[in-house]
């Protein structure tokens, strides 16, 4: 049959369902790598040092194989802004207020109902990375670097701006537990208060799971535990734990309740808090067998380190999703600016931005990327100040440009967002990570200037 042209084309031709909940529930878990960025890429903008992070507090209805870890070190001059590049020019544009109503939320997510499902990136192809016992030796850069953190994180008190500028370009794997502990504020910089406030911490956590917990089939908190207890995660993670971090954080969030998708904001912490105890294959590694005051700590950790970057983000999970709508609409000005022919050709077939990148903003591009991938991410994103907050519209921004030919190739609706929703990034490590970063980066300060709403 031909091929629909347009959305409405489409719509009327199909009788697929998309169900957003059932689809953002299944895919779960997946690896660790530490990455880098080439140099040449910023070549012409030495950039500043990254100031600290600052964390803001979330219902949502749709939803290392190392590699050479500083070829690209964090800013550290003043930027030399250019509007021509060497490959055509920056298109500016003046920018209204990126706002979105609920009802256009609602019609768009509506007609997304008709799209076909995103297959789920397999499991083994997401952890398989995990494996340390199959990393290659360290090299002299590699080990240099890793003393650095050594020593930064052995003084009494933590420089955090030097340990953010040495994160920027990947956190080795032996030290990232303690260096995302410290960088999402988790963690003092003081040494001799840590275990004290670990203790602390986690003892109240528990307390919460005391508490709380028992009162999960409540009819106060029986809809809250219904959907923070959906499918089982894969065989590597314990299912309770991330029940109980889930309904801990929802029924302390009451503004926002459960979000579909915050399950995904979990897993990166759990599994670089796991690293620390374990050296095998963390696929096939069974939590349980532990020591139980081991799995204790894990589970607090992950919980405290996932509200910190949740409170940055909260708006993001409130009623009708303030946050997201307008990074949506930002990411959507941003574009028409750095690449008109692609905003131009998403307006001919009549594709909406939120149509793809409504999960790209509510689950920080997890969805999109191997978890190995995700973990290199985040240490950048915890390096930069606002980096899940703000830094993550320029990655996403870079990271839809970096699929410029094939979005141009397509010739229709369809095959436009099957590709929106299926980009072949299976094989990805750090090597495109740090391309991928390299961009954001030069993009962050070539649109310095930009509305204030690309900077919430």
């Amino acid at each position: 049959s031909k091929k629909a042209s347009s959305f409405h084309e489409f719509a009327r031709s199909t009788n697929d369902a998309w169900d957003i909940d059932d689809e953002e529930d299944e895919d779960f878990l997946a690896p660790i790598h530490p990455s880098s960025l080439p140099p040449t890429l910023l070549s012409t903008h030495q950039v500043p040092p990254l100031p600290p992070q600052q964390p803001i507090n979330t219902t949502i209805e749709p939803d290392t194989g190392p590699g050479p870890a500083d070829r690209l070190a964090p800013p550290t001059a003043e930027v030399r802004l250019q509007h021509e590049e060497a490959n055509g020019r920056v298109v500016v544009k003046s920018s209204s207020e990126a706002q979105l109503n609920t009802n256009t939320v609602r019609s768009t997510l509506q007609k997304q109902q008709s799209l076909p499902v995103r297959p789920i990136i397999p499991l083994v192809a997401r952890i398989s990375d995990q494996n340390s016992s199959g990393a290659p030796i360290m090299t002299v850069r590699d080990k240099s670097r890793l003393d650095k953190f050594k020593y930064l994180l052995s003084c009494p008190n933590t420089d955090l701006e030097e340990l953010r500028k040495h994160s920027w370009s990947g956190i080795p794997r032996e030290v990232r537990p303690i260096t995302w502990r410290l960088l999402s504020g988790y963690l003092p910089v003081n040494m001799e208060r840590r275990d004290l406030v670990l203790k602390r911490k986690r003892d109240e956590y528990f307390g919460f799971i005391e508490q709380y917990y028992h009162s999960r089939t409540d009819e106060t908190y029986k809809d809250t535990y219904r959907q923070s207890s959906g499918p089982t995660p894969p065989s590597m993670l314990t299912h309770p734990v991330f029940e109980r971090i889930l309904f801990i954080w929802a029924i302390r969030h009451p503004a926002s309740g459960y979000v579909q998708g915050i399950n995904d904001l979990v897993t990166p912490f759990f599994v670089v808090f796991l690293s620390e105890f374990v050296e095998e294959d963390v696929e096939n590694f069974d939590v349980a067998s532990l020591p139980l005051d081991t799995q204790r700590n894990i589970e607090a950790d992950s919980f405290w380190c996932m509200t910190k970057l949740l409170d940055g983000i909260q708006d993001n999970y409130t009623f009708a999703q303030p946050g997201i709508q307008n990074k949506v609409k930002a990411l959507e000005e941003l574009v028409s600016r750095i690449d008109e022919d692609i905003h131009n050709y998403f307006k001919r077939y009549e594709v909406e931005y939120l149509q793809f990148a409504f999960r790209w903003m509510n689950n920080l591009l997890m969805r999109e990327l191997p978890l190995r991938c995700t973990i290199r991410l985040w240490d950048t994103y915890q390096a930069e100040q606002e980096g899940f907050s703000h830094f993550h519209l320029y990655v996403c921004a870079a990271f839809l440009i970096e699929w410029r030919k094939e979005i141009l190739s397509m010739v229709d609706f369809q095959g436009l967002l099957m590709l929106l929703q299926n980009l072949p990034t299976i094989h990805w490590g750090n090597e495109e990570v740090g391309l991928l970063l390299a961009e954001a980066y030069r993009l962050k300060y070539m649109f310095a200037d930009a509305p204030n709403h690309y900077k919430r």
